[in-house]
């Protein structure tokens, strides 16, 4: 379980204001602890949020530095400009994130600095038995500073680096030295924009670039986080023009290379658009988890992925593609996992060499002969080679 920043901040958890001390809103230090033992007792691992890009203007040593200025022990972890100032009329200028100056930059290359972020995260190893870090804005992160997070992660065993990152290559910062995972945003804009547009081609063109047979292609042996919807884009339900197609965006999601990752509520279907300036529709606080057709698909599906060796670590190879369908083939182990995608509203003959003859359907149990690929309409299934 992925949580976004539960510590003291100014406003909206990633303008931290103390990394040591539960955000009041949320309770306390020990509700922290609890929650995290419950979950680990349902062996469930926690990986929290780590915010060390920036901090918000309420944090404790930028605080001090508005009041002591230049005679401040902590102006050297920011970039400050006492010549220059800011709309906030502090006196001095300072670099915020992108521009975003309720969002103060710390300098990372700063001993201290990095000194007490390492001490925030020995904490909460030591308090809450986290099993890893997702890092916010990891493409703004100094180098170093992540190799120093990645030789932590180390010596905890399995520790878990999941960094933030948009575009460009992910190899960057998903290396040996650095992340052990990334945010797979590529294919996230692939699989809503694929079925929105009806060209299944741009998804099967992006696995095929970041995974397939192909020796150039960019990132096989990685496993990047794959997400439909997440804290910062609209929910899935919202974006998608079809509504037909919510549960087939699912489960290509769980059969394609990659950690799957569901946004809470989104496993029900809860809209949510993002707005100018403000996130708060993507976050609400929702009273109850809800049970539907969806969530049940989505957890036949993660059913399937978690058992399949295929689906987890299998090699990516296409086999037919059309704007409007998609098959594809996971093989690792020996087992062999052939998914087919019907986005259409009628049953689609799929025509391919499974060099095979029967499987049976992970999502369901039932059997399949593939002599006959019939995909119904708005249909998705992973056949697994059985002879």
């Amino acid at each position: 379980m992925l949580l976004n920043p539960v510590f003291q901040s100014d406003r909206h958890g990633y303008d931290t204001r103390d990394y040591f001390t539960v955000d009041c809103r949320l309770g306390t230090n020990q509700d922290l602890a609890d929650v995290c033992d419950a979950l680990h007792a349902a062996g469930i691992r926690v990986v929290l949020d780590g915010v060390f890009n920036h901090v918000g203007r309420g944090f404790w040593a930028f605080q001090d530095v508005q009041k002591n200025r230049w005679e401040s022990p902590y102006k050297d972890w920011f970039y400050l400009n006492f010549d220059g100032n800011t709309e906030y009329n502090d006196g001095f200028w300072y670099e915020g994130w992108e521009g975003h100056n309720e969002l103060v930059k710390l300098n990372l290359r700063n001993p201290a600095v990095t000194e007490h972020l390492m001490q925030a995260v020995r904490e909460w190893v030591a308090q809450y038995h986290i099993d890893g870090l997702r890092l916010d804005v990891a493409y703004c992160l100094d180098p170093d500073f992540l190799r120093t997070l990645r030789r932590f992660a180390n010596e905890q065993g399995e520790f878990w680096l999941l960094g933030e990152t948009l575009h460009g290559d992910y190899n960057r910062w998903a290396n040996e030295e650095m992340c052990h995972s990334v945010t797979n945003y590529e294919c996230y804009k692939g699989l809503y924009s694929s079925f929105n547009s009806m060209n299944l081609f741009e998804i099967a063109h992006s696995l095929n670039r970041q995974f397939g047979p192909e020796p150039w292609t960019l990132y096989k042996g990685k496993h990047l986080l794959s997400f439909a919807d997440n804290h910062d884009v609209g929910r899935i339900a919202t974006v998608l023009q079809n509504p037909a197609h919510l549960p087939l965006v699912y489960g290509l999601l769980f059969a394609m290379p990659g950690v799957p990752a569901i946004y809470y509520g989104s496993e029900w279907g809860a809209q949510g658009a993002k707005q100018p300036g403000s996130d708060d529709a993507l976050r609400p606080c929702f009273a109850q988890p809800q049970q539907n057709e969806l969530t049940q698909f989505i957890a036949a599906c993660a059913k399937a992925h978690t058992q399949s060796e295929a689906l987890c670590y299998g090699n990516y190879r296409n086999l037919q593609i059309t704007n409007r369908q998609l098959v594809f083939e996971r093989c690792a182990q020996g087992e062999r996992v052939i998914v087919a995608v019907n986005a259409e509203d009628k049953p689609f003959a799929a025509c391919f060499d499974a060099r095979a003859g029967r499987g049976v359907d992970l999502l369901n149990g039932t059997e399949h002969d593939f002599a006959q690929n019939e995909l119904p309409p708005y249909s998705i299934a992973y056949w697994k080679i059985t002879d």
